[in-house]
């Protein structure tokens, strides 16, 4: 990374910079468990791994054509004491900006868009609020997720509205034949302990699993001096998290029917000023009931009814401008999904209906539900050293009239592991009932946002090693701008390059990326013209080691992000930062192991929002049991 890229924001930015990325993708639950991922030995070649979200239906990592990252269940267990969205920040490609530590909002943003632009399945299931118009992190416990998977670039021909800049989707841990219990303990800064079990089973045609998690830390202070509208509150913030996750499957011939559920409930503290310890009541749950299987031969298809829950119930706060109660969003959902083969490759059709309902305290909103059915059709494929893939989409919204978006992309293998592809989108984002609606806030008047964007990329694989280098740019009219009133600004646009390198090398694992993105205000005349969109860092690098030794391992992250502007006048500047986290673990016997892990190794202070504390040095230590 030059030398410019951690100094100060007003440093003056290159026209073109280098950004990078990393390759692998999922989605729906029926067909996630056939997917694979890498193991904790290191990654696999990406030929052997299967994903599922890039195209609605397995395929091998190798043959997707978008940009693509798997976070395998060794990855998530090293992330101890961070954050869902800590750990995604430690990818290429993707920034995040919280308000604190565990328990507090926080925004995840790939590839320079907002964080609005991002769309979260779980186990293929939408989740997030309608009333923010943003996924909900804040929630979730890493210890439910077995995978995750990572998109980037725009998906909204597969996935309708929101996914402009990509999309992360959650596996949560399933069945396995037999019976396998397990259970850990951690304990570590800040007063933070964890206690989860566990166990997976199945037996013939059935198959489960069933887990129970429970954490609490004292935290820090989420706010410093520098924070606006006299937020800052000097004592800890804390967090009181237990969830219930459960799965059971059954199968039947060549058809499979699936339930899962998903509850965790906290209690956040959080700052809002001087007089009251605020606090907040957070709840998030998820039903989902499918049915997969084959009609014929070459026709696989799959029905799913859910529904999600997100509230955010305040009960404290020193602000005299809260409202206490509860701000809530249930989304109910039915798709059929069908995937067909033909000559010419796999046949997408897909229906789909989304009903959103919020709700408020005091005041209700104008309008509080809004409706969204979907048609799409998509066409993947591959023939010799060519592949290809193409949707578009179809959505009909009771507020926002019947946009269509659609992608097109196509692969070229140059040499044996060695592949170029080309790809192109547009988008679409309605505004959130927030930004609409919210007493003294919102603009009725707002429009959508439409994007378009385009990609080139390089990709080589050989063996355990693999490189990926892209291109990218992104242009989004009616950008809806932040902060009370907000309104539609005509042009923004956002380039990037990405690159990334992993590679196994015996007892070695290495994996490093860079990303440069220049998000740029582009409205000609305007207030902010020619300004950095804010809260995007134009720089950022990452590289981790890991070292497999005699009975152990030890490992270590190095994370680093340059400078941001929290403002679109570019006038509060956020420094830029680097952290290390280190990491060992002990596989004490077959059943038992001990992690220890050292985050922000060096205590570095530093925000990723202006005048909103991030963890200092931190310690934890792990106990995990599971019978083999």
């Amino acid at each position: 990374m030059s030398s410019h890229c951690l100094s100060h924001p007003s440093a003056r930015r290159p026209a073109n910079r280098s950004v990078l990325a990393c390759a692998v993708a999922a989605l729906a639950t029926p067909v996630a468990a056939q997917a694979q991922s890498t193991t904790a030995k290191g990654p696999l070649p990406a030929s052997s791994v299967i994903v599922v979200t890039a195209t609605r239906t397995p395929v091998r990592a190798d043959q997707a054509l978008a940009d693509v990252t798997v976070i395998d269940r060794a990855q998530i267990e090293a992330a101890t004491g961070r954050t869902l969205a800590e750990l995604l920040a430690r990818q290429g490609g993707v920034q995040v900006w919280a308000n604190g530590g565990l328990g507090t909002p926080a925004s995840v943003s790939l590839r320079g868009t907002e964080a609005r632009h991002v769309l979260l399945l779980i186990d293929g299931v939408r989740y997030g609020s309608a009333t923010l118009g943003t996924p909900i992190w804040d929630n979730l416990p890493l210890d439910a997720i077995e995978r995750i998977e990572i998109v980037r670039g725009p998906m909204s021909g597969l996935y309708g509205r929101d996914a402009v800049g990509g999309e992360v989707q959650i596996f949560t841990r399933g069945g396995k034949a037999g019976f396998w219990p397990e259970a850990s303990l951690m304990a570590g800064s800040h007063g933070t302990a964890e206690g989860a079990a566990g166990a997976r089973f199945g037996s013939g045609p059935f198959d489960g699993s069933l887990r129970v998690q429970h954490l609490r830390t004292t935290g820090f202070s989420a706010t410093n001096e520098r924070v606006p509208f006299d937020q800052f509150n000097p004592d800890r913030d804390g967090f009181r998290q237990s969830s219930l996750q459960a799965r059971a499957g059954l199968k039947l011939g060549g058809w499979r029917a699936e339930a899962l559920g998903l509850v965790s409930r906290g209690t956040t503290h959080y700052d809002d000023g001087l007089g009251a310890d605020a606090q907040a009541g957070v709840r998030t749950s998820l039903a989902s009931l499918s049915l997969a299987g084959t009609v014929t031969p070459g026709w696989q298809t799959a029905l799913r009814l859910s529904r999600t829950e997100d509230v955010n119930d305040v009960r404290v706060s020193a602000s005299p401008w809260a409202e206490l109660g509860a701000t809530g969003t249930v989304q109910r959902q039915f798709s059929w999904e069908n995937h067909i083969a033909t000559p010419l490759g796999t046949v997408l059709a897909l229906a789909e209906h989304l009903t959103q309902d919020v709700t408020r305290p005091v005041t209700p909103y104008e309008q509080s539900r809004r409706t969204i059915s979907a048609v799409a059709l998509g066409l993947d494929g591959k023939a010799g050293a060519h592949s290809w893939q193409a949707n578009v989409r179809r959505d009909r919204n009771s507020q926002f009239g019947s946009p269509t978006t659609g992608s097109l992309a196509y692969g070229y293998e140059l040499l044996p592991g060695l592949r170029a592809t080309a790809s192109a989108g547009k988008s679409f984002v309605a505004p959130s009932f927030n930004q609409l609606y919210y007493p003294g806030f919102g603009n009725p008047a707002l429009l959508p946002e439409e994007g378009r964007s385009r990609e080139v990329a390089l990709r080589w694989e050989r063996g355990r090693v693999r490189a990926h280098i892209a291109y990218y740019e992104q242009r989004i009219r009616g950008y809806i701008s932040s902060g009370p009133q907000p309104g539609n600004i005509p042009r923004t646009r956002i380039d990037g390059v990405a690159a990334s390198l992993d590679a196994d090398l015996g007892a070695w694992t290495l994996s490093a990326s860079l990303d440069a993105i220049d998000p740029v205000n582009t409205t000609d005349g305007g207030a902010n013209a020619g300004k950095l969109l804010p809260r995007r860092a134009t720089d950022s690098a990452r590289l981790s080691a890991d070292w497999r030794g005699p009975g152990f391992t030890l490992g270590g992250t190095l994370n680093a992000s340059g400078p941001r502007f929290d403002d679109a006048a570019n006038t509060l500047a956020v420094p830029g930062y680097a952290t290390l986290d280190l990491r060992a673990d002990w596989p004490m016997t077959r059943d038992w192991s001990l992690g220890l892990r050292l985050n922000n190794a060096l205590n570095q202070r530093y925000e990723t929002l202006y005048g909103y504390n991030q963890p200092g040095r931190e310690a934890f230590v792990t106990l995990r049991w599971a019978m083999r």
